[in-house]
């Protein structure tokens, strides 16, 4: 069921989003309703991801100025 609902939005970013929408050939309230049904209902996440993403985190890291020239893709 559709249901239309009048929002107080500041101009400014409505005008910026639906730019946004145009270029990307989206459709403003579809994503509106995207970014709705992600807050409320969110994303499920298994605990065996949450765990390897913080070993992840945990792990050792080389710090890369240049991604391309490291790896020698210069």
């Amino acid at each position: 069921m559709n249901v239309k609902r009048t929002y107080s939005i500041d101009e400014t970013v409505v005008k910026k989003f639906s730019e946004y929408c145009d270029e990307q050939g989206l459709n403003m309230s579809r994503q509106i309703e995207t970014f709705m049904k992600y807050v409320v209902e969110g994303p499920e996440v298994r605990p065996e991801y949450l765990e390897k993403l913080e070993k992840i985190r945990k792990g050792e890291f080389i710090p890369v100025k240049d991604f391309a020239k490291h790896y020698g893709l210069k």
